[in-house]
């Protein structure tokens, strides 16, 4: 099964969010990852640039495929993991930790909220198996 850190909000599009006040740390998920197969690349957007909730904010290129990344939250990007340009693969190794991809800061701090608990996005998975 994924690892699935109990700290995190999750969403069906299988992003995670960290709240740490009004600002967002946002990733994909193990599952995700593990979907996607090898990551070589990971197309992120500017420090500056908003986003509305459930909007493509980038996207990741594997072996297998590429796809769109959302944003669960809405708000604007204060900070971008750009070493990810460099050690895409930080993806596939560390997707909670070294792979965080942006950070935002929400619109409404609260919207994270009625995102997915670790138990609720485990359960989602096994439903769609």
């Amino acid at each position: 099964m994924a690892n699935i850190p109990e700290n995190l909000r999750y969403s069906k599009d299988h992003e995670w969010v960290k709240v740490d006040g009004d600002v967002a740390t946002i990733g994909i998920t193990d599952h995700a990852q593990s979907q996607l197969g090898d990551v070589v690349y990971v197309d992120l957007p500017r420090a500056g640039d908003r986003f509305a909730s459930h909007e493509a904010f980038g996207s990741v290129e594997s072996v297998k495929a590429v796809s769109e990344i959302f944003t669960p939250v809405a708000g604007e990007v204060v900070e971008v993991n750009d070493a990810l340009n460099d050690t895409p693969e930080a993806v596939n190794n560390d997707s909670y930790g070294a792979a965080w991809m942006l950070k935002i800061k929400m619109d409404n701090p609260n919207e994270a909220d009625g995102m997915l608990s670790a138990e609720e996005y485990e359960e989602y998975l096994n439903a769609n198996a």
